[in-house]
């Protein structure tokens, strides 16, 4: 999968793309990571991507000219789909990272100061947000979107189920995991863990994620997910609203 990322600051990513889970699956061609500098499209003798807004007011915005031909420049006829991050998007979930980890190539635009020029928009198919919160530019987004949709890629992780059992994917929180040592503290790892017997583990694992995510996030529960032994348990437990 190829993420193109347009960026007024292409050096903010080296970090990431360097170490870890992406530099591996960069390394084994699973992903490619395509960052374009939207300095180098500027007409302006400076390389200047930002202006004051029309009408006054506070800061600067992104100019239509760099992001237009940049954009362009990328799709180069292709039908590559592009996303800005930006603040009036809708908030970026596992079920919208597994849509895009669906396509074989994106376009990520990353906003900064007060935002862009109102015609980039003509050329945007989606505005993505990472929540309600501020941000100095769209950079720490797109690497999290870029992190978050390379895990689904076939290959990227050792084992496909390694994604399948995390939070969020199957709409539920995880599981409490542990490792060694058995005892730390007067703290015991639970029995069930260490019987060996997978059936019991895993139905462990899967009460566990509905007492943890009823606890944390009962805005999750979603009856789509659950199976009617799910129900009976979150009954047992004392939820009613399913």
């Amino acid at each position: 999968m190829v993420f193109n990322v347009l960026t007024i600051f292409p050096d903010m990513f080296e970090g990431i793309l360097r170490n870890s889970i992406l530099k591996r699956a960069i390394e084994k061609e699973l992903i490619k990571v395509n960052l374009v500098n939207i300095r180098d499209y500027s007409k302006d003798k400076h390389k200047k991507t930002d202006d004051y807004p029309y009408g006054g007011g506070y800061g600067m915005v992104m100019m239509v000219q760099p992001i237009y031909d940049a954009i362009n420049a990328v799709k180069s006829f292709k039908n590559t789909p592009v996303f800005y991050m930006g603040p009036k998007g809708k908030k970026f979930d596992q079920k919208k990272a597994i849509e895009l980890s669906k396509y074989d190539e994106i376009i990520i635009l990353c906003g900064h100061y007060e935002g862009i020029d109102e015609r980039v928009y003509s050329l945007i198919d989606e505005e993505i947000s990472m929540g309600d919160f501020i941000l100095t530019g769209g950079e720490i987004a797109a690497m999290a979107v870029i992190d978050s949709v390379s895990r689904l890629i076939h290959g990227v992780l050792p084992q496909d189920e390694s994604f399948i059992d995390e939070s969020f994917y199957c709409g539920l929180l995880e599981y409490p995991q542990y490792t060694r040592p058995e005892i730390f503290n007067g703290m015991e790892v639970p029995k069930v863990l260490l019987s060996g017997n997978h059936a019991e583990i895993t139905k462990w694992r899967r009460q566990k994620s509905l007492e943890t995510t009823l606890k944390l996030r009962p805005d999750l529960l979603d009856r789509k997910y659950l199976s009617e032994q799910d129900i009976e348990y979150l009954k047992k437990l004392g939820y009613s609203d399913i």
